[in-house]
């Protein structure tokens, strides 16, 4: 359901998007053959043929038939388990077996994504041929290092005016962000997360869902973005009529359909990466396209984790930041563009950029699939 939880307008113009953890969700798209020229964007649904996956087993529709296997996920599994559907579907529809591949996702997509592209390459080097012909990797508003983004999510806080000046300096000075979280600094920054009050962390600026019963109560946002989109998304993709014209929920399943599912915890995920920075730089020494960008209004994972993640990784820069441009003639954002790596912002976008700034996101990757910095 990743078309529906994260891509607004940019694949289908109706009012069903969602704000929920569609991170959970990755999506993978098709260009051509080689040989056939660039990517089409005449139209939006010309751009690429996408495929989108919820994953792990047990998330929106998905499932498995071993109840067992959702006390034994991780990162790991998680990766193995995507590698083997992706081979298995092309086997099924070999018509795209040789077509450029990309990979996308978001928020802890920033786990699943790399981990999985890690081991398409693995494993096309152990075969001695391209099963998976990986050309990019793009991750947005991502969740790369556990410190690194809680240091950064402070920060950003702070930057916005959510919280005070003493606030902020209470946490800088009692948290060392290394790891180790004393009774102090945890006592810190959940006063700063009291003081920024009840927003929507995934966009900063439009008022919070209040009756989800009622849209005419609901005020206008900054970006337009109906505040209670993930209510009515799960009450559409719960009714049964919609599950038999999508095919989905056949074998009828207990829990009902989530943006979030509360399948999976922390005590039952087995293991999660504290860094990706590892991943990402094993991808950029693979020479594969590889992309990170972020909406600016998004305080989950906000751009500010991203820079600083951006420094740990220490890049040569090959061309300096600038403004890039929409077709609408107004600034998309500012991308800047390092060795093996590029870095876009997209302004007035939240934590599933599409959903918030549509046209701005179709160009952004459409950039990114015909490998081209965004326009100027």
């Amino acid at each position: 359901m990743g078309g529906d939880s994260g891509n607004g307008d940019m694949l289908r113009r109706h009012e069903m998007e969602t704000r929920g953890w569609s991170g959970w969700n990755r999506e993978a798209a098709w260009g051509r053959k080689e040989g056939e020229g660039g990517v089409r964007s005449r139209g939006k649904e010309e751009v690429a043929n996408m495929l989108f996956l919820e994953s792990p087993a047990g998330v929106g529709f998905s499932y498995s038939i071993r109840t067992s296997d959702y006390n034994n996920t991780g990162d790991r599994s998680t990766a193995a388990d995507a590698y083997t559907f992706l081979i298995n579907w092309l086997e099924r529809f070999p018509e795209y077996k040789g077509h450029s591949f990309f990979l996308t996702g978001e928020s802890y997509g920033s786990h699943y994504i790399p981990q999985l592209a890690n081991t398409i390459l693995s494993n096309n080097k152990i075969m001695n041929t391209t099963m998976i012909n990986l050309k990019g990797v793009a991750v947005g508003n991502a969740y790369l290092d556990d410190d690194t983004n809680t240091r950064a999510t402070i920060d950003y806080y702070w930057t916005h005016a959510m919280i005070s000046k003493e606030t902020h300096t209470a946490v800088q000075e009692n948290c060392g962000f290394n790891g180790t979280y004393t009774g102090l600094c945890r006592t810190t920054i959940e006063a700063a997360n009291n003081e920024k009050g009840l927003i929507d962390e995934s966009n900063i600026y439009p008022p919070f869902c209040w009756d989800a019963s009622d849209p005419q109560k609901q005020h206008a946002s900054v970006t337009n973005n109906n505040p209670c989109a993930s209510y009515y998304m799960r009450s559409y993709l719960n009714r049964q009529e919609v599950q038999r014209a999508l095919h989905a929920n056949t074998t009828r399943l207990k829990q009902p359909w989530s943006d979030c599912s509360n399948i999976f915890s922390p005590e039952n995920w087995k293991d999660a990466q504290v860094s990706m920075l590892p991943s990402i730089q094993k991808l950029i020494s693979s020479g594969v396209s590889t992309w990170l960008y972020s909406g600016d209004i998004d305080a989950i994972c906000p751009v500010t984790s991203t820079l600083y993640s951006l420094d740990i990784l220490g890049l040569k820069i090959n061309s300096s930041r600038r403004a890039w441009y929409s077709d609408d003639g107004e600034v998309g954002g500012y991308v800047v563009e390092y060795k093996g790596q590029i870095f876009a912002t997209v302004r007035g976008a939240g934590h599933m950029v599409p959903t918030y700034q549509p046209q701005r996101a179709l160009t952004l990757f459409s950039s990114f699939l015909n490998g081209k910095l965004p326009p100027e």
